[in-house]
């Protein structure tokens, strides 16, 4: 590998850089590797003996600044001045091909937690058709009885499947309802299912260290109906439109501040009313990198929020519009969801699978 990494973080420089080598294993990339070693090493070798020497045991010996003033018996803002100098140099040696491939050295931990490699994509499609089933399964009438059936016997259905399938779960799920006429105090914590509701579901499967995060809407059909309430599918459609809105503010490079503020500002040109919380996953359910968002900083995340997006990573696409639903007497109904998101190596954003675009129904069982 070849690196150019600083270990002096925390004494008032930045980290410097790495140059970061081809991920891909094949002869052309790794001729492309060995001539970046060449340049650094001629780079370096054309360096005054002052600034190398400084140079190489502080990004190759891992010395810090202060350990190398005790060391060469300088001054600590002479090392710093030297070493600062000597990488001005690199950079105007090694020229725009090789700089542009460096990297800051804090970055290079929160972006190796992050970065996903393209065998893995096959195998997260494959955990969220699981996912789905799941799901489509919890939110139907093999599961649900309405009248009888409460929102704490779903979410054991599905925890015993996933358990059933010999997969684990990185949180507990959860199922709440929506009701016509009826507050979220009223409803408390268990409610019983009834025809006419608004189901919501947060599930997540854990599998080969890879975590899923999905959030869906079911809807339980009355009596003479066929299909869902118009108000209700055009709040699902909100809800997509800020799925699209969002995932198009998505690219290398941009933090997720600068995503979050540019979707909200379109979510309000938009006439949505919503909230924008997503969030990177992978090896970590709330995995390394920025945050576009939390449920209470629709202004911004300090620190976790200003982390920038890189290619091959992925997302958990997490927001919620709330629409008035005519049909509910003007009543607001929050759609939430969530969909997991791949950003590839171009920096293309797609679904891990796909995205929910009509209810899950709960249909009235056929008579045997």
């Amino acid at each position: 590998m070849v690196t150019l990494a600083c270990a002096n973080a925390g004494e008032g420089e930045s980290s410097v850089v790495l140059l970061e080598p081809s991920r891909d294993p094949d002869p052309e990339a790794q001729a492309s590797l060995s001539e970046a070693g060449r340049a650094l090493g001629s780079a370096l070798s054309r360096l005054p003996d002052e600034q190398r020497i400084l140079i190489e045991r502080a990004f190759y010996g891992g010395l810090t600044h202060t350990e190398l003033a005790a060391a060469y018996n300088l001054p600590l803002g002479t090392v710093k001045t030297r070493i600062r100098t000597g990488v001005q140099a690199l950079r105007a040696a090694l020229g725009q091909k090789w700089t542009s491939r460096f990297h800051h050295a804090d970055d290079l931990a929160l972006d190796l937690i992050a970065t996903r490699v393209p065998d893995e994509v096959d195998a997260y499609h494959k955990m969220q058709e699981v996912v789905w089933g799941i799901i489509d399964t919890a939110f139907s009438n093999v599961v649900i009885t309405p009248g009888v059936t409460r929102t704490e016997d779903v979410v054991w259905w599905m925890r015993q499947k996933v358990n059933d399938l010999g997969l684990g779960t990185w949180f507990h799920p959860s199922v709440e309802v929506q009701r016509r006429g009826t507050t979220d105090a009223q409803l408390g914590e268990n409610p019983i299912i009834q025809k006419g509701d608004v189901l919501h579901c947060d599930f997540g499967i854990t599998a080969m260290r890879l975590n899923t995060d999905t959030q869906h809407m079911g809807y339980v059909l009355m009596d003479g109906e066929t299909d869902v309430p118009a108000g209700l599918k055009q709040a699902l459609a909100n809800s997509n439109k800020l799925q699209d809105i969002v995932v198009g503010e998505i690219k290398p490079g941009r933090t997720g501040n600068e995503i979050l503020k540019s979707a909200r500002a379109k979510m309000a040109a938009a006439g949505i009313e919503g909230t924008v919380y997503s969030h990177p996953i992978g090896m970590h359910g709330h995995g390394a990198g920025p945050l576009i968002g939390l449920w209470d900083y629709q202004d911004g995340v300090p620190g976790r929020g200003d982390a920038k997006v890189i290619p091959n990573m992925w997302f958990s696409i997490e927001l919620q519009a709330t629409s008035k639903v005519p049909e509910w007497n003007g009543q607001p109904v929050r759609s939430a969801q969530e969909e997991d998101a791949v950003v590839d190596g171009t920096g293309k954003v797609s679904w891990a699978l796909r995205r929910q675009t009509a209810f899950h129904l709960v249909r009235a069982r056929t008579a045997m």
